[in-house]
């Protein structure tokens, strides 16, 4: 079997942190400390179309909150 039929059959989540920031991780494996399942699960393909659909201001959170204190003080 070779890497790219191994990478096509792996079936990925995608995962989200507490800044909102997306990335796909293996399905069987253990997540990361500070990361959660957001819960989309399928092909790779499946979840990074399904994190740019979310996955719209690539600001981090603090950033973003930043800013709307800033503009609004």
């Amino acid at each position: 079997m070779s890497d790219s039929s191994t990478a096509a059959e792996q079936t990925y989540r995608v995962v989200r942190n507490d800044e909102e920031q997306f990335s796909i991780w293996w399905a069987g494996r253990a997540l990361p400390d500070g990361w959660y399942p957001e819960g989309t699960e399928g092909s790779r393909e499946e979840c990074l179309a399904r994190i740019a659909e979310v996955w719209t201001d690539m600001r981090p959170l603090s950033l973003r909150r930043r800013m709307e204190e800033a503009t609004a003080g």
